[in-house]
């Protein structure tokens, strides 16, 4: 949301949270756009679940029915996904009722289990506890029934029978069948009818025990998406139901948190899987998901408000691709397509309450004709910059050039343009048929260019501050179509570390917003070598950036989908933030550019919000960015250079911090 406060001055305000949900017999719908996602983004991943062998599925978010594939009332056989939905499910009615607690003895409620194997260690069966067979790590193996071949507690197996043994132990704690359980306590309250959901017999365990009729936890449920939907939703809403607190809000956090004990995945909890460590790069930290067979499952993602569910066939036909040693990149695979959908700005900055602009009378214009203008500052105290489709700086080049070089001199408003010839650097061709800078930096007196429209990129570099150039005899042919620059200080002064960092929309060109950014980086003294080039792959579960050099592994540094175009990205010192200055075009408004200014901690982010205008109060043109060496020493005053109109604009701005407004 954006408001003007007073000529020049806007800030950013928050939005304001909405009253949950529920469905009653339906699910009450929407379209995508009016609740933050995309509809090619949502058909694309129902387009790649159908691809895989078919099935059906379904998108919620904020409790509206989205997004549907395939027939709403067949009974998809879920397989493993049977025990978080219903395993996990049932283990929270029984510890909030006051049944069992979570690290009783198992022997406690289940004086048999483990027994139908006499070679079974009867000192080791005495320690199995509930969260050990809640967790996989009670030391069974998936032999059926199984053995115990280690300590509970000190290693992780997936093992079904352990699973059912606590069906078992949960069946003679209710003296009842679970089936009716979950029919009174779950399925009756939320709304899920008897003709959408099935619990078979048990096929693997006994039918019986102690005369009542035994489940599986493993397997044996069939549902339809909508039915599977709304346990994923009761999980969202952290156990409740409209008034009804159906599980505790405590038990829903722990079965859905990676568990310390030593699971046979790193992204086990009670029979969920949980990104909680950061396992999966592309996708949120606390989505959580319930798998069967590597094609069903209903993931569950707080932080965007989202439930997904896609059911396959029960069979190897409809699964989804992955890794038969890691079966949640299935789940991965299948959740990003639903992540790149989502279409909510990013967060308020923390830091920049807003910018207060100087009047539109005061910017500086020069070089009028030509556009692009990345800038950086070189070691002799000059700023260098490029230009594109034009002529420069007065006095003109004799020809209208798709790139060409300049220098600026001095502070704003005084500035002077004096335009550099280049016969090894300068390109011809309007539009995309010429080459372009979209980055240039100086390292160590060395100045480094990107180009673009080069199939995708192309470096070049010059030693003698733009006069002659040298081209890479390489580019970076996916994604990276209009990379830029992270400038620091004066040649490369005040950089974090030993690297360069490279942003670029993920897009193969430089003509169409994309949905998200993406980042390389490079050793600083290594820069001409394609080999030395990694890229950002994520966050890893400490915290710190991941590193690649295989493209397929490429994550978005930055989403915002169809907001992500030409950039520059510069640190302000004074403030210990990176500033990213997007510029973006107004749909039906042909040349005619808004802006963006994001800003972060760190090289990879977390980006957040510090200033938006889908329509300032002059054209942003097709690139804007904060040159390093016109920012004041304490960050907050400092200048903008925009192309707006095409030509060399640049405008004095003034941060307004977010610790202002608290004084």
């Amino acid at each position: 949301m954006l408001t003007r406060l007073a000529v020049g001055l806007f800030l950013l305000g928050a939005g304001t949270a909405a009253a949950d949900v529920w469905p009653g017999k339906d699910w009450a719908t929407a379209m995508p756009a009016s609740r933050g996602l995309s509809a090619a983004g949502l058909d694309a991943a129902a387009a790649y679940a159908e691809k895989h062998g078919g099935g059906s599925g379904c998108v919620i978010r904020h409790g509206y029915f989205i997004k549907e594939w395939g027939s709403t009332t067949t009974r998809w056989d879920i397989k493993s996904a049977t025990k978080g939905s219903l395993g996990a499910t049932i283990l929270g009615l029984a510890v909030d009722a006051g049944k069992v607690k979570l690290d009783d003895l198992a022997q406690a409620h289940y004086p048999a289990i483990g027994t139908d194997k006499p070679e079974n260690s009867k000192d080791w069966l005495k320690e199995i506890t509930v969260r050990h067979l809640a967790t996989m790590t009670a030391g069974f193996d998936d032999g059926r029934p199984p053995t115990l071949i280690y300590r509970p507690g000190t290693r992780g197996i997936y093992s079904n029978d352990t699973s059912n043994m606590l069906a078992e132990l949960l069946t003679l704690k209710y003296g009842e069948d679970l089936s009716a359980v979950l029919k009174r306590e779950v399925m009756d309250p939320i709304g899920v009818s008897a003709e959408e959901w099935r619990w078979r017999d048990n096929q693997f365990r006994p039918k019986k025990i102690n005369d009542l009729a035994s489940r599986e936890f493993a397997s044996g449920l069939t549902i339809t998406h909508r039915a599977l939907a709304r346990i994923g939703y009761l999980y969202l809403r952290e156990g409740r139901w409209k008034d009804r607190q159906i599980i505790s809000k405590e038990y829903i956090k722990t079965a859905t948190t990676p568990t310390k004990l030593p699971a046979p995945f790193p992204y086990y909890a009670f029979f969920w899987g949980s990104n909680g460590l950061g396992t999966y790069a592309d996708m949120p930290k606390d989505a959580y998901w319930a798998l069967g067979l590597g094609d069903s499952f209903v993931v569950v993602c707080p932080r965007m408000d989202i439930v997904a569910v896609r059911l396959g066939l029960g069979n190897k036909k409809s699964q989804l691709p992955g890794g038969d040693e890691d079966w949640g990149k299935r789940v991965e695979g299948f959740f990003r397509l639903i992540v790149r959908a989502v279409q909510d700005p990013p967060p308020a900055s923390p830091v920049i309450r807003g910018l207060r602009w100087a009047p539109a009378d005061s910017i500086v214009r020069l070089a009028k004709g030509s556009d692009n203008w990345p800038m950086t500052w070189g070691d002799d105290d000059a700023m260098y910059t490029a230009y594109g489709d034009g002529w420069g700086f007065d006095p003109r080049r004799p020809e209208k050039l798709s790139l060409g070089f300049a220098k600026v001199l001095y502070d704003p408003p005084s500035i002077v343009g004096e335009n550099i010839p280049s016969p090894t650097g300068e390109q011809k061709g309007d539009g995309a048929k010429g080459k372009k800078a979209s980055g240039l930096l100086m390292v160590d007196g060395v100045l480094y260019l990107w180009a673009r429209n080069a199939k995708n990129a192309q470096l070049a570099w010059s030693k003698d501050r733009g006069k002659t150039w040298e081209w890479a005899n390489w580019t970076i042919g996916v994604s990276f179509g209009c990379p830029t620059f992270l400038n620091y200080g004066k040649n490369y002064a005040g950089a974090r570390d030993k690297f360069i960092y490279v942003y670029s929309p993920d897009a193969d060109g430089a003509y169409d917003p994309a949905d998200r950014m993406v980042l390389m980086r490079v050793p600083k003294d290594d820069m001409k070598s394609r080999e030395t080039y990694e890229f950002f792959a994520g966050i890893a579960p400490d915290g710190q950036p991941r590193w690649t050099r295989d493209e397929k592994d490429l994550a978005a540094v930055f989403t915002h989908p169809g907001k992500c175009y030409r950039s520059m990205v510069s640190y302000n010192a004074g403030l210990k933030r990176y500033l990213w200055c997007v510029t973006r075009p107004i749909p039906g408004k042909e040349r005619t550019y808004g802006l963006a200014i994001y800003d972060a901690p760190e090289p990879w982010g977390p980006w957040t919000l510090a200033y938006a205008a889908d329509s300032w109060d002059v054209d942003a043109g097709e690139s804007a960015g904060f040159p390093t060496k016109w920012m004041s020493d304490d960050g907050k005053r400092l200048f903008l250079v925009f192309s707006g109109g095409d030509a060399f604009c640049v405008r004095k701005a003034e941060l307004i911090l977010a610790a202002e407004g608290k004084k």
